[in-house]
């Protein structure tokens, strides 16, 4: 994943920018690299890059692996898990009473530089379950939120999107190529969901709708075997995750601060 920063004048302050794009960068590269790496990917010049570095270790942040290498820090995981507590937290009893009426893994998830990052679940009950962890970041194209998402954008924005991050394949439904995604989004848009068709994984399957009016682009999605996740299934759980959605919606706009 590339994050390129640009001089430009602006009253946003240019090294807090070039800071979480540094982060950024680490995370989507899995979360260590070198400095040459991270040069590359941000299109910052090299001493700009290690006196990043040099401040991010000194808070926390960042760390150098005893390769030379460097990783996310100790100090990003408090700040983490109270992003989650504040984004996620709140849907947790509508998602929760989902899990009850539909017995699968309800996943909340919202779109950040142009990718999905999960900020909430609340698992099924059967032994055999889907697991998302809870900060994990996924392209848009192979996942049913970024997918029901996509389809409520110009299609000029979702191929820029697309070429900006890749089609990466990680199983053999994924679809890899721009066309063949927008050719799904009108019918995603008009039926209002999205499926994940073991397009992340084999053998799961994953279902997902819009959560309107959140303070982001966001999706709630109920992820489970193949098996359980058939046809049928889904023509019962889009009504009932239409209504939960529209809840989520409302409680966050609520919760949310109102901007000037």
């Amino acid at each position: 994943m590339e994050a390129k920063v640009h001089d430009a004048d602006s009253p946003r302050v240019q090294v807090v920018e070039r800071a979480f794009s540094l982060l950024n960068v680490l995370a989507g590269l899995g979360g260590s690299a070198t400095a040459g790496e991270l040069k590359s990917a941000t299109g910052l010049a090299g001493p700009t890059v290690h006196r990043l570095l040099h401040t991010l270790i000194g808070i926390g942040v960042v760390h150098q692996l005893s390769d030379r290498r460097y990783a996310l820090g100790a100090n990003l995981v408090p700040l983490g898990e109270s992003a989650t507590r504040q984004l996620g937290g709140p849907a947790v009893p509508q998602m929760q009473a989902l899990v009850a009426e539909l017995g699968e893994s309800v996943n909340l998830a919202a779109m950040e530089s142009e990718m999905i990052v999960y900020i909430g679940q609340v698992p099924s009950p059967h032994t055999m379950r889907m697991f998302t962890e809870v900060g994990r970041r996924a392209h848009l194209h192979s996942t049913g939120v970024g997918k029901v998402l996509l389809a409520g954008m110009d299609p000029v924005r979702v191929r820029e999107i697309l070429t900006a991050t890749g089609m990466p394949s990680l199983t053999e439904k994924t679809l890899t190529r721009p066309q063949a995604l927008l050719d799904q989004l009108p019918r995603i848009a008009a039926q209002g969901y999205a499926l994940d068709d073991e397009e992340q994984e084999m053998g799961v399957r994953c279902l997902a709708v819009v959560v309107p009016h959140g303070p982001s682009p966001m999706g709630l999605s109920v992820s489970g075997p193949t098996g359980r996740m058939h046809d049928g299934f889904v023509r019962h759980a889009v009504p009932l995750m239409r209504r939960t959605a529209v809840e989520i919606g409302r409680r966050m706009s609520r919760l949310s601060p109102r901007r000037g």
